[in-house]
């Protein structure tokens, strides 16, 4: 799989796609920000190490032990807060000069999808799904639905291990990644641009793999919890706290309470009440008035 995801990406990048969505490709392309230095915060830890441990050695521990354990609490902390770009760069808002929000939908295909679809179309609504390549394997017809009907498709890794995945070594990061952009790219067609962490939480190994696949991570700054909460109401006041022009909003299909498609129809409804819409990036890129995104 290491050896041939390079060639892969190349192949998909000369595939043929409709000139609508070309168009909306290349304007989205000004917001990518894929890892340039993936390996930096390693050598900077380094540095900072060593740098403690001469201050041990000539002023003793009480000078270079909060340096040590300082560095390495910061590195634990930006893997577990989705927002943070000290490990690789990641987009929490896009520039917007009028009242849209990007919504992005994890964790499909599932038996959700179609209702959700629907309830787009019915809101004319653009979103973007961050897909788990396993579920795609078992659905592939709910993904090409989901960019038959203008939305966008994003890498969410390949079997969405929740629990582990913020753990991950290098290798088995790296699988996550290359795995499920290989499957998702088959059944689409083409690449997809964007990534997401699992649960957000994205450890010091993710931007190596997103690097050479030129991935850029997308985190949100509205969250309304909705894989625990099955409440509507409540997801849609966590989530007005934080809307603003082009925000970007998260939401989740297939959750265990089956509330998914009610709390995605609040959402819309709350989102048309304040006179926002849902668009995708290229319509926001380098902050241009939104217009209505065109049908891949």
């Amino acid at each position: 799989m290491r050896s041939s995801a390079p060639a892969a990406a190349r192949s998909w990048s000369s595939a043929i796609v409709e000139p609508d969505t070309r168009a909306l490709l290349s304007a989205a392309a000004t917001l990518q920000r894929p890892p340039r230095h993936p390996w930096a915060w390693a050598w900077l830890l380094a540095a900072a190490q060593i740098v403690g441990l001469a201050l041990v050695w000539w002023l003793g521990w009480q000078w270079g032990l909060p340096l040590i354990l300082g560095t390495q609490a910061l590195v634990f902390w930006a893997t577990l807060w989705p927002q943070s770009r000290l490990l690789s760069p990641v987009l929490v808002r896009l520039p917007a000069c009028e009242r849209t929000v990007w919504l992005t939908i994890d964790d499909g295909p599932s038996d959700d999808t179609a209702a959700i679809l629907d309830l787009l179309d019915r809101h004319q609504a653009k979103a973007c799904f961050f897909v788990v390549g396993v579920r795609a394997e078992a659905q592939p017809e709910c993904v090409r639905e989901m960019l038959q009907r203008g939305h966008e498709i994003g890498n969410h890794s390949y079997s969405h291990p929740e629990k582990w995945f913020w753990a991950l070594p290098p290798r088995a990061m790296r699988a996550q990644i290359v795995r499920a952009q290989a499957v998702i790219g088959a059944i689409a067609g083409q690449p997809p641009r964007w990534f997401r962490a699992v649960v957000g939480m994205a450890n010091p190994f993710v931007a190596a793999g997103l690097k050479p696949l030129g991935l850029t991570r997308v985190a949100w700054c509205a969250r309304g919890f909705d894989t625990r909460e099955a409440d509507p109401a409540r997801v849609v006041a966590r989530i007005a706290r934080g809307l603003g022009p082009g925000a970007i909003v998260l939401l989740h299909e297939g959750a265990p309470h089956g509330c998914s498609v009610a709390i995605v129809e609040a959402v819309l409804v709350h989102l048309a009440a304040q006179g926002y819409r849902c668009v995708l990036p290229a319509t926001c890129a380098d902050g241009a008035a939104p217009r209505a995104a065109a049908a891949g």
